[in-house]
């Protein structure tokens, strides 16, 4: 895990991929903390619960300080309550009640809504190639989950999941930038990641009691490996990684992780799962690919990178 927080070095198409990949994995591995009967909102709470201390064991190894100024407690509150605590629960409640792929294909429209928030906030530039780019794999994704979209309209409270759907990809945007601007005014990332994933906890467990679901954990391995994947790789090392991307070629850059990662997922699905890949479905993962490599280049001549 020291890989983690030691992230400054590493070249950039790694801060890119390793995210990816692990997020990708982690569209499987969350099926065996469903397949349990702790219920979701428990699961997520104690997934951020043992990242907090992970984070903040690993803090201390490192010699960091978890102090954080008054101020700094604000944004960590509404980053762990909006991004940690309520974006994953929107997303296992909208799953009830609409295709996971509908989920996954709104999640790509974070590329255009962090471009305009960055934009907004530092104004960063974002060029016209980028933009054409990025809305051609988010079309290649469309593609790849056609005929769960098509189907959408004919579920009951399909309306209810995609505004589900949406609010979460909204507080996951803005819970980024909260991150975002601590790291931004010098604040170490491990301390904001720990305090912020334990204000998150914290809310998931507390309203797990307050809906009298209590406490409940699961003893089996299963349940037990697949916590500790999600926190340690799932929300520790692939965050970190984001974040520190976030930070050297712009949010609407790392966004483009999220595009890219229900493309590797279908990739794990079809060897874990026995997922059949259809002509639509490849012709969108072509899309997709060819359209991030595009997104993803940067200007020929020198300056900020774009995006």
């Amino acid at each position: 895990m020291p890989g983690a927080t030691n992230a400054r070095g590493l070249p950039t198409w790694i801060l890119f991929l390793a995210p990816v990949l692990i997020w990708a994995s982690t569209w499987h591995v969350i099926l065996y903390q469903l397949d349990s009967t702790v219920p979701a909102l428990t699961s997520v709470g104690w997934r951020f619960a043992l990242s907090a201390v992970l984070l903040a064991g690993l803090a201390w190894g490192q010699g960091t300080s978890l102090k954080l100024p008054r101020y700094a407690h604000g944004y960590a509150l509404a980053t762990g309550v909006i991004q940690y605590a309520g974006n994953y629960w929107s997303i296992y409640e909208a799953e009830r009640f609409v295709p996971s792929g509908l989920v996954a294909v709104l999640f790509c429209l974070m590329v255009f809504m962090n471009a305009f928030v960055a934009w907004l906030l530092w104004r960063q530039p974002v060029s016209r190639r980028f933009l054409v780019a990025s809305s051609g794999a988010v079309l290649g994704v469309a593609l790849i989950f056609w005929p769960e979209l098509a189907s959408t309209g004919a579920r009951p409270n399909a309306v209810l999941g995609m505004g589900l759907s949406f609010f979460a990809v909204v507080v996951a945007c803005i819970g980024g930038f909260f991150t975002l601007v601590l790291t931004r005014r010098g604040l170490p990332l491990v301390p904001v990641l720990a305090w912020s994933m334990g204000y998150g906890a914290a809310f998931l467990l507390g309203m797990s009691l307050a809906m009298g679901h209590g406490l409940p954990f699961d003893g089996a391995w299963t349940y037990i490996g697949s916590l500790v994947y999600l926190a340690a790789f799932g929300s520790i090392i692939a965050f970190t990684l984001y974040y520190k991307l976030a930070e050297r070629r712009g949010p609407a850059q790392a966004a483009l992780v999220g595009v890219l990662v229900p493309v590797i997922a279908l990739v794990v699905s079809a060897a874990l799962e026995g997922w059949q890949a259809t002509p639509l479905a490849v012709g969108g993962m072509g899309l997709c690919l060819v359209s991030l490599f595009v997104a993803t280049r940067l200007p020929r001549q020198g300056g900020a990178p774009r995006g």
